[in-house]
Order: C-alpha cells, then sequence, then structure tokens
C-alpha cells in the first residue's frame, strides 16, 4: 500500500500494483502475514523530517509504508544460507537500504534484519514486535544497560502504549522495579505487566514519580511536549539514562549534545528479534493486541494511532 502524491500535509494511503523488485544476495521476500502499526508508519506520510528522510534515502518511485512484518519465505537471495523458502520469519523493512515498506502482499528485507519465528508464536504477534519491541529493548538494555545494573528502577512515561508495554515486562524480567505512568483506565493493565502504575490523572505525576525513584532509566514514550527533558533528567539517578522515543522538532539541536538523554527508534536486528521472541516463547513477554485489522484499512489504523489512546499494538493483518 502506497501513499499517493498530494499537495496536503499528510498524503493519503491507496493501492497501487507496482513492478516487482529482484533481490539482493542477502536478501529475502516474504509473504506478508502480519504487519504491526507503528507512528513512524504515518509520520512518514508528512512532509517533515522523517517524511523527507524517506523520499531522499529511499526508493524511488512511490512511497510504500510499513517496517514491521512477519510472514512466510518465498524466495531468498543468491548468498542467503540462513533462511529458506517456507521459513516463517519476523524483521523490519529499512527504507535507507531501499527497501518499500510492509504495507503490501509481499515485502524485500535483509536477513540481518529478521529471525525465524519458532512455532508457538503466531504471525500477528511476531508482527507487532519489530520496531516496538526492538526499540523497549535498546531503550532499556542497551543504552540504560539494565542487565548490569543492581536493583534498578526504571519510569515508563506511556506505559500502556505499543513501545511502554512491552518496556514494562522487558525491565521487570531483569529483576527492575518498573514504574509505569499511565491513566485511570489502564492502572491495573499497567500493573498485570508487572509495573508499579502511576496514575496521572490523580495528583502530581513528578511528586508520585520522585516518591519512588531516583530511577537509572527514565524511558519517555510519549514526548517532550509532555514531559520536559529537565522533568525527566530532574528523576534519574547519579549515572541514569533519559530515553526519548518521540523526539520533536525542538529537541533536535539538543540531541547534537545529548549528554544523558538519548533518543531511539529501534532497529529489528536479528541478535534483538531473537531475544525478544525468546521472551514471548517462555511467557515472559506477553504482546497485547489492541485490534486486528486488514490491511485494506490501513487509513482507519493510522487514524487510531494518531489519537494515541491505543493501548498495546494495532495489527494490520493480510
Amino acid at each position: 500500500m502506497r501513499a499517493q502524491s498530494s499537495p496536503k500535509a499528510t498524503v493519503p494511503l491507496a493501492w497501487l500494483e507496482l513492478p516487482r523488485l529482484p533481490l539482493k544476495s542477502r536478501q529475502v521476500r516474504i509473504c506478508v502475514a502480519a504487519v504491526g502499526v507503528n507512528p513512524v508508519d504515518w509520520k512518514m506520510r508528512a512532509f517533515e523530517f522523517l517524511g523527507i528522510a524517506q523520499r531522499v534515502l529511499g526508493p524511488s518511485g512511490p512511497l510504500v509504508v510499513g517496517i514491521d512484518v512477519a510472514g512466510t519465505i518465498t524466495e531468498v537471495g543468491s548468498a542467503v544460507t540462513e533462511f529458506a523458502v517456507g521459513d516463517r520469519v519476523v524483521g523490519g523493512t529499512d527504507f535507507s537500504k531501499c527497501e518499500r515498506g510492509s504495507y503490501a502482499e509481499e515485502a524485500i528485507v535483509t536477513v540481518d534484519n529478521c529471525a525465524k519465528l519458532p512455532d508457538e508464536v503466531p504471525f500477528d504477534v511476531a508482527g507487532a514486535l519489530p520496531v516496538a519491541g526492538a526499540t523497549a529493548w535498546m531503550a532499556l538494555y542497551e543504552h540504560g544497560r539494565l542487565r548490569e545494573r543492581e536493583s534498578p528502577r526504571v519510569l515508563i512515561l506511556g506505559a500502556a502504549g505499543g513501545v511502554g508495554h512491552l518496556a514494562v515486562q522487558l525491565a521487570s524480567r531483569v529483576g527492575a522495579f518498573a514504574v509505569g505512568v499511565c491513566s485511570t483506565r489502564n492502572v491495573a493493565f499497567v500493573e498485570s505487566l508487572g509495573g508499579k502504575a502511576v496514575d496521572y490523572s490523580r495528583g502530581d505525576v513528578s511528586e508520585a514519580a520522585k516518591a519512588l525513584g531516583p530511577f537509572d532509566v527514565v524511558l519517555d514514550c510519549v514526548g517532550s511536549d509532555h514531559y520536559s527533558r529537565s522533568f525527566c533528567r530532574g528523576l534519574l539517578a547519579e549515572d541514569g539514562v533519559h530515553v526519548l522515543v518521540v523526539p520533536r522538532g525542538p529537541d533536535l539541536p539538543f540531541l547534537a549534545f545529548p549528554g544523558n538523554t538519548r533518543t531511539v527508534l529501534g532497529r529489528a536486528s536479528r541478535e534483538r528479534l531473537e531475544g525478544l521472541l525468546a521472551a514471548v516463547v517462555c511467557g515472559e513477554l506477553k504482546v497485547h493486541i489492541a485490534e486486528r485489522i486488514p490491511l485494506g484499512e490501513a487509513e482507519r489504523a493510522h487514524d487510531l494511532s494518531r489519537g494515541g489512546k491505543v493501548v498495546g499494538k494495532l495489527v494490520l493483518v493480510n
């Protein structure tokens, strides 16, 4: 599914028959079964930072949106030995490698960005993992070095969303005390994931968070227009890290000199995907799917995602 050219700020989605691209030596062709919906998908449709980057670095021709993909391999490149036709896989497309997006009947993915899918993991669950799961993984385990810390504490802003609900669980599975900020309706959900919920509609989040900190990682899945950088950094332990998932325009100059603030958009490497899948198989990580939506209704999925009230993940299914 491509984004059709338009003078509007956000271009509409439209079906289009595109010529089939040949595989490079280290790519696989996947028959798409499920695609996770991420804010980056609809942001690429706008003529803003991500949309401009895609048009400069991405493949020529119409913009095809989508990164997450789960499905079955139908063709492998000449140098691919890790996968075979018929393998169930999950992965992420990469426009910087001139790969089209995954809102399609088939997608091409570089082998380093996909992993074999265990039989126990269904396509819809797998399809929700690449961007959101890798973002939470990188924020906590790589930037935050959570597995190296003793009795770590983590604050997750936006704990019921796609990245947030996975982050609560990934923190808890390594023994961290995870505090999740959410709305009243999501308190029980966040606590069912192993987190300590802070209801932002019932009092001062700052005071509630300070009483539970300081934190080794403050993971902001909402954005600095809701929680300022100074607010987040003020809650950190001495060597803590503030990880920003949703940088805004005003954040970009600051991020050139990050200090203890990092920004991350998850990249679906095989190592990260295999770690996420192993956690799913052993029951330590559960993907909450808010709704399974036919791929042909992707516009509705984007409208829901823009609303910012989705609990867990939206998944498009073929």
